[in-house]
Parts: C-alpha cells; sequence; structure tokens
C-alpha cells in the first residue's frame, strides 16, 4: 500500500481537511475538535517506523459529529459529511483520512459518523440494506456498487452524480454517474426514510399527484416524474433561471394559471393543467414535456423537440423516471 511520503506535504494536507471539520459541530466531552484535531493527525504523521491508525473506529473520536446519531439521519446529512472528505488522496486499503481513503474506506468513514455502522469492503458494502431497482430511483445517501461482485462504492449525491474514491492518483471527489451501477442498496435506518411513500414519491405529495392526475385526464407517475427531476420534490426551490417550487413554474405562467407555485397542491394542479394543454396542442409526450420546459413557441418553432442540450436531457429523464415508477 503506497502512502505520501513527504511528511511536510501530508501535514499541508492535513490541516486543509482538518480545517473543514473545525467548527462543524460542537465537540461533545472526550473529543477532540478543531486545532487538536489537525494536531492528533499530525502527531502521528511525524514519528519514523510508526504505523498509523488504520482502522474503521481508531479516529472516532477525532471527528466531531461522530457516534449514534441524534434522531433519524437523512441522505442529505450523508452527503454533507462525505462532502467533508473531498480532496483527500485515494490509499488503497485506506481507512484513516489523515493518510488517504479507498472507496469502502470512505464510505464505512462517513457513516460512521453519523453512527451506522458498515462493514469494510465494498463487497460486503453492497449488500447491505435494501435493494433499489433503479439510478431513477436513488436517493442522496444510496450506495452505487459497481462489478458482480463490487470492487468499487460510492455515495450517491443526487442529479446523476455521486461522491467516491476511484483510484491511485486521485482524490475523494464528486463524479457523475457515467456507468450504470450494478447495485443500488439504501442503507439508512427506517426512520430516515419514513417520509417517502412508493417509489420514492414523498407520501406527503402522493395524494396530490393521484388528484391532479385525475382531474386532468394524466398518469400520477407523470407528474410525480416532472416533480422529481424539476426540483428534486423541493417545494421551496428557485432555479437560475426563476422557476418556482415544486413543479418549477415560471412567474408569469403561474400567474397565467392562476396559481401560486409555492403551494404544492396548487402547484401540482397548475403542472396538470399545463401538460394537459400541451399533450392537447402537440399530440405526443415527448412533445408535451418538451413545452414544459422550453416553451410551446419553441416546439412549434423547431417542428419537434427543440435542439436544446437541456430540454433533450429533460424528455429523456422524465419518460425514464416514469418507466421506472410504480
Amino acid at each position: 500500500m503506497s502512502v505520501l511520503t513527504d511528511v511536510t506535504s501530508v501535514q499541508s494536507r492535513v490541516a486543509a481537511i482538518a480545517s473543514r471539520f473545525a467548527g462543524s459541530a460542537p465537540a461533545s466531552a472526550g473529543s477532540a475538535g478543531g486545532s487538536s484535531f489537525a494536531s492528533a493527525l499530525s502527531s502521528s504523521l511525524v514519528p519514523s517506523g510508526q504505523t498509523l491508525p488504520g482502522t474503521a473506529t481508531s479516529m472516532t473520536a477525532d471527528l466531531p459529529g461522530t457516534g449514534s446519531a441524534a434522531g433519524p439521519v437523512s441522505g442529505e446529512q450523508v452527503v454533507a459529511d462525505a462532502r467533508r472528505y473531498l480532496g483527500v488522496p485515494y490509499v488503497w486499503g485506506g481507512t484513516n483520512p489523515a493518510v488517504g481513503l479507498d472507496c469502502s474506506g470512505l464510505v464505512q468513514r462517513v457513516y460512521a459518523d453519523l453512527g451506522v455502522s458498515l462493514p469494510r469492503t465494498s463487497q460486503q458494502q453492497a449488500l447491505v440494506g435494501t435493494p433499489v431497482p433503479s439510478l431513477a430511483r436513488a436517493q442522496p445517501g444510496d450506495l452505487l456498487g459497481f462489478g458482480q461482485p463490487a470492487t468499487h462504492i460510492a455515495i450517491y449525491v443526487g442529479n446523476g452524480q455521486m461522491i467516491e474514491a476511484p483510484h491511485p492518483g486521485t482524490d475523494v471527489q464528486v463524479a457523475p454517474v457515467t456507468t450504470g451501477p450494478t447495485s443500488i442498496r439504501r442503507v439508512l435506518p427506517r426512520g430516515s426514510t419514513a417520509s417517502l411513500g412508493i417509489g420514492g414519491v414523498p407520501a406527503a405529495y402522493a395524494a396530490l399527484f393521484d388528484h391532479a392526475g385525475a382531474t386532468y385526464g394524466l398518469p400520477p407517475n407523470l407528474l410525480s416524474a416532472v416533480a422529481q427531476v424539476e426540483s428534486g420534490f423541493n417545494p421551496t426551490a428557485v432555479s437560475p433561471a426563476g422557476a418556482q417550487g415544486l413543479m418549477q413554474l415560471m412567474p408569469g405562467t403561474s400567474a397565467g394559471l392562476g396559481v401560486n407555485p409555492f403551494d404544492p397542491a396548487q402547484a401540482v394542479a397548475g403542472a396538470a393543467q399545463l401538460l394537459s394543454r400541451n399533450l392537447a396542442d402537440f399530440g405526443s409526450l415527448p412533445l408535451a414535456l418538451a413545452a414544459y420546459n422550453a416553451g410551446a413557441g419553441a416546439v412549434r418553432q423547431y417542428g419537434g423537440v427543440p435542439p436544446y442540450p437541456q430540454t433533450q436531457e429533460y424528455v429523456a429523464r422524465v419518460l425514464a423516471t416514469m418507466r421506472s415508477a410504480p
């Protein structure tokens, strides 16, 4: 197993990593925080000939927020914790961020920080928890396994991205999911996903999709797919272009429909009305979705899905999400 041999370089990297932990959570009694964390890591590197801590529990007391989680852990917490390790060098067999992490060492470390115990290897980790049938249904914090049996594992971020420790010569990084995972596992305690209904659709919105679908003659999974792709089921989302709410309606569109885009019930009803109108106008679901994304004028101008990469990707993602929904 290779490690960084230049102590000065290592200590500089450790200080940079440690600065991300300082202040991220209050240090509990008996645990190190802030500068003591950096000091503890640096001192473990200097003595010549000594073995650096490398077990999954050797540094638990040095990391803020470790131990039993206070209440259910969310996928967003998993992703936020994983981001703290961005820039840590890949080291095969690594479980100590002072030296480096491999893919399964990263996964084990992140979940240990939040009080969730996982086995050590990617092959073992790819078998824990419950299976998720497709990437379209994956949620932040899910584990993506690659290979059969798994030889690589990563943490799903959402929007087709993951946090991983790829291979020697790289650092922990955010990367697109370019190869389909061979396994997707949800390992969080049951309480962390209690608000999710069938297919990962928030239970609070499922009835809205059903009602609006029945009112406007649309399949509910179309509306849920649009909400998932548009906002990730976030009713307060605002895009850089100004689209608002759960269904990402533009202010002018919302005004024309007579709905408040930040009220989930009104947003879903407005989106259903707009999609129903688009279907009547263009006669196909891909064109109706293209009009929802780029505007009806653009669809008419090009006589089909406009040649905008963002719109073409949007249509494909919504259709894929619909196909994977129950």
